[in-house]
């Protein structure tokens, strides 16, 4: 959630915003329920419309050794 809405938006979010893919949670209620993380990252992208070609994360290129 960093990545995409910055760390102290994501705190608010992650602690405010309740998600009904998640059972109408907020998702840090939803992880410590157990909802796997990748469900919950879904139901915040699926309500804040987070672009299908954002929600695998950033690409991170690898290093050269």
């Amino acid at each position: 959630m960093d990545d995409e809405f910055g760390a102290g938006y994501s705190r608010v979010l992650s602690g405010t915003l309740v998600l009904a893919g998640v059972g109408g949670r907020t998702a840090d209620q939803a992880l410590a329920a157990g909802v796997e993380p990748r469900k919950v990252w879904l139901a915040v992208c699926d309500v804040q419309d987070v672009p299908v070609e954002r929600r695998l994360g950033r690409d991170v290129k690898p290093r050269a050794e």
